[in-house]
């Protein structure tokens, strides 16, 4: 198991003890009616396999960009548990993450996790070269010699189809999409078990977000790493991910294999989802 989620929340303000219980998708809320509290992610369970593609879809608010980031641990998680591959105690047992120290979250961001984001700013040094950026995310997973480095930060730039000649141009010289390829270079050259998206082509033009989702699947069968992608477009869902959960007001209210939620959703607000974007 790469990824096993167990009881998640996460509340944004003073909470009572009545929150989750309050909100979520069967009262069609997520503000607690007694505190006022904002409910972004409410008892989520999840399970991933190696080389599984999790496809996270739901309307905006319903807390799937949340979930992403209390598993890379941009936000704390109020409630629960997270368990990533190879993240153990010295006898083996599985460590929560989100009880990590800084230290333990260096490895797991440098190592065991990698991030895309929607905005490339959050996801590259603009003070770094192309080449920097990702020589910045291979010295964080353990590699030190300079020609290995650059070896490397070569490599990852010539499978993202940027050329290796721009090695030690600027982020802010490359277009939208070049930009988004280098964080994509960055994010895969410390070879991570479990790689997260959030909406890693929003704001692309549309013949370079197909390239895009076609590197990613490309490089994703190649070398063989989780994927968990939170998309609001159900053509990136389809066209990359093998399960698929639906989120409502911070709770999954449905989870199967992506061709079936797609072509036959089973939950009514599944079903208003896909209606009103296929």
């Amino acid at each position: 198991m790469v990824l096993k989620i167990k009881d998640l929340s996460k509340i944004f303000g003073t909470s009572c003890p009545d929150c989750l219980e309050l909100t979520g998708a069967q009262t069609n809320s997520s503000i607690c009616p007694k505190c006022n509290a904002v409910v972004g992610v409410n008892n989520v369970n999840l399970e991933l396999e190696k080389g599984e593609v999790l496809g996270i879809v739901g309307e905006s608010g319903s807390g799937k960009s949340t979930l992403l980031q209390l598993i890379y641990q941009d936000q704390k998680a109020t409630f629960g548990e997270v368990f990533v591959e190879n993240y153990v105690d010295k006898d083996g047992k599985p460590k929560n993450i989100i009880e990590a120290n800084l230290n333990d979250m260096n490895y797991l961001r440098n190592i065991l996790m990698s991030m895309i984001y929607q905005n490339p700013r959050l996801g590259l040094n603009y003070r770094f070269s192309a080449g920097g950026n990702i020589a910045q995310k291979v010295i964080g997973s353990g590699t030190k010699s300079y020609e290995k480095i650059r070896q490397k930060a070569e490599y990852f730039l010539d499978k993202t189809e940027i050329p290796v000649s721009r090695i030690d141009d600027y982020p802010d010289r490359f277009s939208g999409g070049q930009q988004q390829r280098i964080q994509i270079s960055k994010a895969l050259s410390s070879n991570p078990k479990l790689l997260l998206l959030d909406e890693p082509t929003t704001g692309l033009d549309l013949s370079v977000q197909a390239k895009i989702l076609d590197l990613i699947k490309v490089l994703q069968k190649e070398i063989g790493f989780s994927m968990v992608i939170v998309s609001h477009d159900l053509g990136v869902i389809k066209h990359l991910t093998d399960i698929t959960v639906v989120m409502k007001n911070g709770q999954i209210v449905e989870k199967g294999l992506t061709d079936q939620i797609l072509e036959d959703p089973q939950h009514p607000y599944t079903q208003l989802l896909v209606s009103s974007i296929l």
